[in-house]
């Protein structure tokens, strides 16, 4: 095995470049909060003053019955009132700060996708005497654990916001219900559905209803997806064209194109229920992906006939079809018909070029986009990332995998599943199955949940190598994977 190309990705980049064990807080406030630099060397003028003042200034005595204004023997006193009223606006200026800095890199955790640093940070927020609980940061909080497949850190922070004392609302619980939805859990999911039907002022509106179809088309539960439509009719809960954009995508992915041409004409002949550019994008985005370019062409004509008008996200969708087969006359004619609409070329657009050259190790072209977008001021992201991981993959170049990463590092990518999936699939490709193992435990340390695609490259990996004692361990792991993100306990139970 090719062990020298990637002996050192691990600890190259996924230690030093983004030290996610401990969460650092700012410590340096001055130069954020330049107020307290000025109130220190105002402190520091004043005291000098006193100093160059004589000691032994003879007084004035007042006779009897005159006004006596301000003696000498008070200036003492007044001052150092001041300088005391001086120290409190600086301990003030100081607290508010560190409120400030404190909040503001939560904030910042969670914009980076950070769930668990941002989890420390928040624990580390609420031992703080000026702390009140706050929805927006539990509705935050939640929305960012749910999209991190945490449902069992989402579970524990709902359960911790009831015991603060904050109501829940609809909206919050729809955020909990949506963490189960995004790691599959559907009867947790029920559950919380349920409990909110018992609330009088947590009724589950279109929202709740849409996130819980949305899952059970993407587990293909269609009768669970029907009986949710009755539901719905009967509590007098109107679908909205996201609800009918959901269904839509998911009876085209399930090859029921009955079904999907009938939801479509339904809202085709429905006042307040008609497809929008979102519905556009759906069904192009469905045959697009199925390779089916002749229908997504000719289903992009019907929507334009129908009057919708496409946006930046539907010619990246064309782009990313195009390029997926090989087609760069095309891909080419609809980015020059974007520039003459004056429609930007934006991070996806170039992550889809990026991507069409990347799968078949086409370097020179690959590298000549992404420098092109850097030099258009896009910002690279997770896939622009994995692209370029797998396209230097693909043609072989390994060394180049190891400074992509270590950019990913300086750019502060976020490390999730699709970045070290990317980075495995590079030690595979290598044959370096030991830093592929070592990757694979950095993955897990940094609470990144292996996926299919994970177990996929790496059990093939060692089907080559002939290792079936590896091979068993991992399906081992897989399977209790599974078992334990099955064994939730009851979400709502103590609420």
């Amino acid at each position: 095995m090719a062990t020298t190309s990637l002996s050192s990705i691990s600890s190259l980049i996924l230690t030093p470049l983004h030290p996610q064990q401990k969460p650092i807080y700012p410590t340096n406030l001055s130069t954020k909060y330049p107020i307290i630099i000025r109130c220190a060397i105002a402190s520091s003028t004043s005291r000098s003053s006193r100093v160059s003042e004589p000691k032994n200034k003879k007084k004035k005595i007042w006779k009897e019955g005159e006004f006596p204004a301000i003696s000498q023997g008070s200036i003492p006193k007044r001052r150092t009132q001041i300088k005391n009223v001086k120290k409190r606006l600086d301990r003030k200026a100081k607290a508010k700060a560190w409120v400030n800095t404190v909040t503001e890199a939560l904030s910042d955790l969670i914009l980076k996708k950070q769930w668990l640093q941002a989890l420390q940070v928040f624990e580390m927020l609420r031992e703080q005497s000026f702390y009140q609980p706050k929805e927006g940061t539990y509705m935050k909080l939640l929305v960012l654990l749910g999209k991190s497949g945490q449902p069992r850190r989402a579970q524990e922070l709902f359960a911790t916001m009831i015991e603060e004392g904050l109501e829940p609302t609809v909206e919050l619980y729809t955020a909990l219900l949506a963490a189960y939805c995004r790691s599959f859990l559907i009867d947790e999911a029920f559950a919380t559905l349920n409990k909110m039907k018992e609330l009088p002022l947590c009724q589950p509106d279109v929202f709740t209803y849409s996130t819980l179809i949305k899952a059970c088309i993407d587990a293909s539960e269609f009768d669970l997806v029907e009986s949710l439509y009755k539901e719905m009719n009967d509590r007098g809960v109107i679908p909205n064209t996201v609800t009918q954009n959901i269904v839509l995508g998911g009876y085209g992915k399930a090859g029921r194109f009955d079904l999907m041409e009938k939801i479509l004409s339904e809202m085709l002949h429905n006042p307040t229920c008609k497809p929008d550019v979102w519905t556009m994008n759906t069904i192009i985005a469905l045959f697009g992906n199925m390779g089916q370019i002749e229908m997504m062409e000719r289903w992009y004509e019907k929507f334009r006939d129908f009057g919708i008008e496409p946006e930046t996200r539907t010619f990246n969708i064309l782009i990313g079809a195009y390029g997926k087969k090989r087609m760069y006359d095309k891909m080419s004619t609809v980015m020059e018909y974007m520039r003459k609409l004056e429609f930007p070329w934006t991070t996806s657009t170039y992550n889809n070029v990026i991507e069409a050259f990347s799968d078949v190790g086409d370097l020179k072209n690959m590298e000549f986009a992404f420098d092109q977008m850097r030099a258009e001021g896009m910002k690279a992201d997770t896939k622009t990332i994995c692209c370029l991981v797998r396209g230097y993959a693909n043609a072989g170049v390994f060394h180049k995998v190891v400074s992509t990463a270590q950019l990913a590092g300086r750019l502060e990518i976020p490390e999730n599943t699709s970045f070290f999936n990317a980075v495995i699939f590079a030690c595979a490709k290598a044959e370096d199955l030991m830093e592929m193992e070592r990757v694979y435990k950095r993955m897990k340390e940094k609470h990144c949940q292996p996926d299919d695609d994970t177990f996929t490259v790496m059990i093939e990996a060692y089907r080559k190598e002939g290792m079936s004692d590896k091979i068993y361990d991992l399906e081992q792991e897989r399977e209790k994977m599974v078992s334990d993100s099955s064994e939730v306990m009851d979400p709502v139970g103590d609420v």
